[in-house]
């Protein structure tokens, strides 16, 4: 971890306005009014396949990447923040500009923030065309100057994020995962304050169907109300938008459909005719605000708005079905423990370096006795090593494949393994703590990486979890050193008191 009074966490999919983001940031050093970070972490959330480099300019701070899996901007962030120690963590999106005085800006807000204030939210200014009438996407986009504590610029109190356990990550999209936070936040008793910095946030090319794919969201309204009532709209300061108009639209189209196919022409003509009135004053409404008739592109966006006018309801209130019934009794963040995943060597069994013989594992004290009660107590167990040894032609996978099993012979069997046989150098993904290994192993026990604790010896154990967004505990060794002492979540003496940590995290239901 690193310390300091603050650090910029950057979540990303490699968009090419990553550049120029830190180009921005770069330039700030030059303002003698900033306040340097300690460093800046870029979370890439590309799906751990895509291993193609970022495209980092040159940057006076240190720049540290962390992947997350394309698991979404809840995920990143959180594998970002997790591994820091400052007591300010700024969030920047990946396509925003800041100008030259944002950083001394940020030092001015968060100087004049409050003891209780939790964050400050920066200002956001989106350019639009001056020739024309801004389209749907546009205007969408534009929206996000009166929003309220969307994380496009927001830095917030590592103290109040560990508080709250950060973002949910079962928020997958950049929707809500915001006013999610910030309504934890202030039931915690924590205060949100908008600040005076400024940010500009392009309007990013878009597609024809960009307003259809925007109706995912839908689900993570269904969450909302799941997590914070019937009232979240009001509590969050989010606008109501059209949804109930959707449902009626829909209503009215499957009315016309089911009684077309009973014969009964009449009552199809008319909710036919109902279904038609609402698509028709949806476009209408959609249109009149955007680019008028002999205006730059008014053809294409006139044909846009009419087509998936007729397609949005549709598609919002099948993602809100399926989001309410995904979500039904959603616990609160974060859900309870339903596995826990071992690291070998050091961990459960005494280490041997590069060891290929079955006759030399021997567990380590009270290995046996932890994982009964954990598995006694309905908890699924994973095993995640790192096995360089292979790499390095020091074992073959048979060998390694056949200590596992001797592991399984004298501790129990295991829901998953999962090896990583490549070394340092290969820059793969499973690695710890890269957090590949961890979820594969999720996966493969049918559990969310949040449901997840990672017990290990080593630092690596504990940053492979927090990539993943499980959780973690350190069981130190000889070989552990200090600073990944001080530097992890939760340490545990021996494994019987990881155990009773474990199973607490398995009971606990937040508040």
């Amino acid at each position: 971890m690193t310390g300091g009074q603050l650090v910029v966490v950057i979540p990303t999919v490699g968009r090419p306005s990553l550049r120029t983001l830190l180009t921005g940031l770069a330039a700030q050093a030059h303002d003698p009014g900033h306040l340097p970070p300690a460093e800046v972490v870029v979370a890439d959330d590309r799906p751990l396949g895509d291993a193609a480099p970022l495209d980092l300019p040159p940057r006076p701070w240190p720049v540290r990447l962390v992947r997350s899996g394309g698991r979404g901007p809840a995920a990143a962030r959180n594998a970002g923040w997790r591994t820091t120690a400052a007591r300010w963590v700024a969030f920047l999106d990946d396509d925003v500009e800041v100008p030259r005085d944002w950083s001394a800006r940020l030092a001015a807000d968060l100087a004049a923030a409050a003891p209780d204030v939790a964050g400050v939210q920066g200002r956001v200014r989106v350019p639009l065309p001056a020739h024309r009438r801004p389209t749907d996407w546009e205007r969408n986009t534009a929206g996000l100057e009166t929003a309220w504590w969307i994380t496009a610029d927001m830095a917030v109190r590592r103290e109040a994020l560990v508080e709250v356990h950060g973002f949910d990550e079962r928020f997958p999209r950049a929707f809500r995962e915001d006013a999610d936070l910030a309504l934890r936040l202030r039931q915690a008793g924590w205060r949100l304050a908008r600040g005076e910095r400024e940010i500009a946030h392009p309007v990013r090319p878009a597609d024809a169907r960009v307003s259809v794919r925007m109706q995912a969201g839908a689900a993570s309204d269904a969450l909302m109300r799941a997590l914070h009532g019937r009232a979240w709209r009001a509590l969050a300061q989010a606008g109501r938008g059209r949804f109930r108009w959707h449902v009626v639209t829909v209503a009215a189209g499957a009315a016309a459909g089911a009684a077309a196919a009973a014969r009964r022409p009449r009552l199809a003509a008319a909710a036919g005719a109902a279904w038609a009135g609402l698509t028709v004053d949806f476009a209408a409404r959609r249109i009149a605000p955007g680019p008028r008739a002999g205006e730059e592109g008014w053809r294409r966006e006139w044909a846009t708005m009419a087509a998936t006018s007729a397609v949005i309801p549709w598609v919002a209130v099948a993602h809100r079905a399926r989001g309410s019934l995904r979500y039904r009794g959603a616990a609160a963040w974060p859900p309870p423990v339903r596995a826990v995943l071992f690291d070998r060597d050091g961990t459960l069994v005494h280490d041997e370096p590069y060891n290929g013989d079955p006759a030399k594992v021997r567990p380590v004290d009270g290995a046996v006795a932890a994982l009964r009660r954990l598995r006694a107590a309905g908890l699924a167990v994973g095993l995640v090593t790192n096995q360089s040894g292979v790499a390095r032609g020091r074992l073959t996978r048979a060998q390694v494949a056949a200590v596992n099993a001797r592991v399984a012979d004298l501790l129990g069997g295991f829901g998953t393994v999962q090896v990583c046989p490549h070394g340092p150098d290969d820059r793969c993904l499973c690695r710890k703590p890269a957090p590949g290994l961890v979820l594969r192993a999720a996966a493969a026990l049918g559990v969310a990486p949040w449901e997840c604790v990672v017990v290990g010896d080593i630092g690596a154990d504990v940053g492979a979890a927090l990539a993943a967004g499980a959780r973690a505990v350190l069981v130190p060794t000889a070989v552990t050193r200090r600073e990944e002492v001080a530097a992890a979540p939760v340490v545990a003496a021996d494994l019987a008191a990881a155990a009773e940590i474990v199973l607490a995290l398995a009971a606990e239901v937040p508040a």
